[in-house]
């Protein structure tokens, strides 16, 4: 489905000390996309963990990263190329395949840290725990899930009522909404994504309990530059993304809570004062209360790591 990217495997210890397993791809000009791979389907998390730490037996000593696809990752190999020159003794391995699967990672012990783009559900919390692993959340960043379509559409609004039935497939074509007479297509991210959880549940659930669910006829998209390629070619698409992946060969819709707006683009402006409607908390989540080596990571990346978080387009705590 994401056919407009080359990506090579690949797995190699880079000669300032990080550690990836995945696949560079090199399409995008947002600001994060220098820090973008995408993982191939085969092989699973534990053995990326492995291929990683044999690659590092004479290394100090070493703490894995599983960082959610593309979002999170972006963020976390940056700050890793940032903070470890001037930290010697620590190398950092990082790998990723959606927040669901961090999250796995640290339920099954095979992590030291999962970055999430949601918070853990209460059934992650007690498998963690019956594995003997009490999961603490940290929020590292802000980010906004932007709307996204080509810069054709003429469409320049929409309330989250409006998106919640165009991606429940009630409207199904742009004149709907006040566009021309085109069908809408559909892009999502697939469902271990957290950007996937949370735009379903908080944008086509409208934060209400509900079994509703993405139209059948939703594209399920690999990766954020899946659904950046997609749009920038196809006039009739619609897809969704955080905030530092949009690049400005997409037009950003403005959202509103109703239809007596004001409708909001989204922005770091935005996000800090409350005025768009569609934002969350980025996670790192550890075993535990974190030490050592771990917690001083932590402590940079909420303090001088922040200059990172508004380099890369998300938006820092303070």
């Amino acid at each position: 489905m994401d056919g407009h990217r080359t990506c090579a495997p690949l797995c190699w210890a880079r000669s300032d000390g990080i550690v990836v397993r995945g696949a560079l791809c090199n399409a995008s000009r947002s600001r994060a996309d220098r820090y973008a791979i995408r993982f191939p389907a085969a092989g699973s998390l534990a053995e990326a963990a492995s291929a990683s730490r044999s690659r590092l037996h004479y290394a100090p000593p070493v703490f894995l990263i599983v960082a959610l696809l593309l979002l999170g990752l972006a963020l976390a190999l940056a700050w890793a190329e940032r903070y470890m020159p001037a930290h010697p003794g620590v190398r950092i391995s990082v790998t990723g395949g959606g927040s669901g699967t961090g999250i796995a990672a640290l339920i099954n012990g095979t992590t030291d840290i999962a970055n999430a783009s949601r918070a853990m559900k209460q059934e992650e919390f007690d498998a963690a725990r019956k594995n003997g692993i009490t999961p603490i959340e940290f929020a590292v960043a802000r980010d906004a899930i932007a709307v996204v379509v080509n810069p054709s559409n003429p469409v320049n609004g929409l309330t989250l009522a409006q998106i919640s039935d165009i991606y429940q497939g009630k409207i199904t074509n742009w004149r709907q909404v006040g566009g021309e007479d085109r069908p809408i297509v559909l892009l999502s991210r697939e469902s271990n994504s957290g950007t996937y959880v949370y735009f379903l549940e908080n944008v086509l659930r409208l934060g209400q309990k509900s079994d509703i669910l993405f139209s059948p006829d939703t594209l399920l998209m690999p990766s954020s530059e899946g659904i950046s390629a997609e749009v920038r070619q196809n006039p009739n698409a619609i897809g969704y993304d955080g905030l530092g992946y949009v690049t400005s060969d997409q037009k950003v819709i403005a959202v509103a809570q109703d239809p007596d707006g004001p409708y909001v683009k989204p922005s770091v402006a935005t996000v800090n004062d409350g005025s768009y409607p569609v934002s969350r908390p980025l996670f790192m989540i550890t075993v535990g209360q974190p030490t050592g080596q771990v917690k001083d990571y932590l402590d940079w990346i909420t303090r001088d790591g922040q200059a990172l978080v508004l380099e890369l387009g998300f938006v820092p705590l303070r």
